[in-house]
């Protein structure tokens, strides 16, 4: 007999759980950590940024690199133009591991890359920035546990 899925119980299957970290302002000229992968390796199906702030006209990037307690930091995405972006822009995943960040004005129109997720192991998933700039952005990810007992919480 097959069982139905529906509800809760189907978002949990298509793109895992939801973690949210609340709005902070972005790193300065740095690298620093939003997200802490414990227990074991991810499956990281969605991340989604809102800005909260409005970002300041210093020409600014990001980027999102998976910084590993054991090995070397590795970029999850290329470095994307946040210039001057409006309170409800979104920041997205791209499709493709390692290219650049999907941004959107206010309207919306961001993506999840749930058929192409990314695996992320045992450490920090870290935002990285070129410039000081003023703005903040509140994130959203969602993750399928890999290994038994592996977890993502707010960094």
């Amino acid at each position: 007999m097959s069982a139905i899925i529906q509800g809760d119980q189907l978002r949990t299957v298509l793109v895992g759980t939801k973690v949210d970290r609340a709005t902070a302002a972005l790193p300065q000229t740095a690298q620093a950590a939003i997200f802490t992968v414990a227990g074991g390796r991810v499956l990281v199906t969605g991340l989604v940024g809102e800005v909260t702030t409005v970002m300041g006209a210093t020409a600014t990037t990001l980027k999102v690199t998976s910084n590993p307690t054991t090995g070397t930091d590795v970029d999850l995405t290329s470095t994307t133009a946040v210039t001057s972006k409006e309170v409800g822009s979104l920041i997205t995943l791209p499709s493709a591991s390692g290219s650049a960040l999907v941004v959107k004005n206010g309207g919306g129109g961001g993506q999840l890359p749930a058929h192409n997720p990314y695996v992320v192991p045992i450490g920090t998933i870290d935002l990285v920035t070129d410039a000081s700039d003023t703005g903040s952005v509140k994130w959203s990810l969602t993750y399928i546990p890999l290994d038994n007992g592996a977890s993502v919480t707010a960094a």
